[in-house]
């Protein structure tokens, strides 16, 4: 069974960064789609980023564009988001999800996710 663990999250200023890791044990990650999302409170769960498996592809959220970065670290079994340029807007619990997949490409769609992260906090504030 596969589990995740989101790591990473905190307190940083605006225009600081962050970089979380999503560690997986269980399973390899080497056929999964892995996808970051958020949540912010009274607000849905929103999609961030996501990557393909074997990282074939990447998409991510038009509000994170140029500002985010997905990558997977295949020996590690680890997936991160580096932020940068952090906004209060941005601040969140941000969990990461995993689904088995045979496509290269992946969505940002939270329902498309079978195994999920406990969430990690990012607060972003002066």
């Amino acid at each position: 069974q596969l589990q995740l663990a989101e790591s990473g999250g905190g307190l940083v200023q605006p225009g600081g960064s962050l970089r979380l890791s999503c560690a997986a044990s269980g399973e390899s990650l080497d056929y999964y789609a892995i996808g970051w999302f958020r949540q912010a409170p009274g607000k849905g769960r929103e999609g961030v980023s996501c990557m393909s498996v074997r990282g074939i592809s990447t998409n991510y959220a038009d509000s994170v564009k140029g500002r985010f970065a997905i990558s997977r670290h295949n020996a590690k079994n680890t997936v991160f988001l580096q932020m940068d340029s952090l906004e209060p807007v941005d601040a969140a619990v941000y969990y990461c999800a995993a689904v088995y997949s045979y496509t290269s490409t992946c969505e940002l769609w939270a329902d498309r996710y079978s195994y999920w992260g406990q969430g990690t906090q990012v607060t972003v504030s002066s």
